[in-house]
C-alpha cells in the first residue's frame, strides 16, 4: 500500500481566521476515499478584534462557503457535500456573548485529495499511511504576553478534536506527550482532544501522528 504522509499546520488557531474551536472527523474507506465532517466555533467577540498585525504570513482555513467553493474547484477529488452556519450561545461562560456555529461535509475520491485539502506534500513507500498534525508552532514567532493572556481568557471552554476512522487498525501518538491532551485509540479508530488555554500554555509546541 502507499505510504502517504500530510501535514495540517494550525499556528494556534486563535491566531488564524478568529477560530476558536475547531471539530474534525475524517473517516478513510478501503480504497482511500472518505469523508470529512468539520466544525468551527467562531467567537464574535474575538472576530470583532480583527486579524492582527502579521497574520496574512500564516497559513489560513477555509470557513465560509465561497472558500469552501473556492477549496474544491482548485482540488480535483474533492467534493462539498453540505454547509450550514448558524448563531449559537458562546462556550465561553465567562465572557458570554455569540459564537458562529459552522458544519461542513466534504467526499474526498483519494488520499491524495485529502492532502491537497490540508495545504501539504506526500510522500511515497509500502509500510502505510501516516497523518501528522502540527497544532502549535511558535518557534519563529514572538506573542506579546498581553495579547497572549488575552488570548487565553477569550479562549476558555473552546478546544481542538480530531478522530479518523481507518480500514485497518490505526495508532496515535503526540509530540511531545502532553498530560492535558485527550486521547483514545480504539482499533480503526483514533481520537484526541486539547483545550485552546491548554494549547497556548505549551511552550514546546504539539504535533500529533497517526498511521494505519
Amino acid at each position: 500500500m502507499k505510504k502517504t504522509a500530510w501535514c495540517l499546520v494550525i499556528v494556534s488557531l486563535i491566531l488564524m481566521n478568529s477560530c476558536l474551536g475547531v471539530e474534525a472527523d475524517i473517516s478513510v474507506r478501503a480504497d482511500g476515499s472518505g469523508k470529512i465532517n468539520l466544525e468551527y466555533r467562531v467567537s464574535q467577540m474575538l472576530e470583532s478584534l480583527g486579524r492582527l498585525d502579521g497574520n496574512e504570513r500564516w497559513p489560513s482555513i477555509p470557513v465560509g462557503r465561497a472558500d469552501f467553493e473556492r477549496t474544491v474547484a482548485r482540488i480535483q477529488g474533492l467534493s462539498l457535500l453540505s454547509y450550514s452556519s448558524k448563531e449559537v450561545p458562546s462556550v465561553n461562560n465567562v465572557l458570554g456573548g455569540r459564537d458562529l456555529l459552522t458544519k461542513v461535509s466534504l467526499e474526498f475520491k483519494d488520499v491524495s485529495a485529502l492532502s491537497a485539502f490540508w495545504g501539504s506534500g506526500s510522500a511515497g513507500s509500502s509500510a502505510g499511511n501516516i497523518l501528522r498534525l502540527v497544532l502549535l508552532d511558535l518557534s519563529s514567532d514572538t506573542i506579546d504576553e498581553d495579547l497572549l493572556a488575552l488570548l487565553k481568557e477569550i479562549s476558555a471552554g473552546y478546544e481542538i478534536s480530531f478522530s479518523l476512522s481507518a480500514p485497518k487498525n490505526a495508532a496515535l501518538s503526540l509530540s511531545p506527550s502532553v498530560s492535558s491532551a485527550r486521547v483514545v485509540t480504539q482499533g480503526k479508530k483514533v481520537s484526541f482532544a486539547i483545550g485552546m488555554g491548554d494549547l497556548l500554555d505549551l511552550k514546546d509546541g504539539l504535533a500529533v501522528e497517526i498511521s494505519w
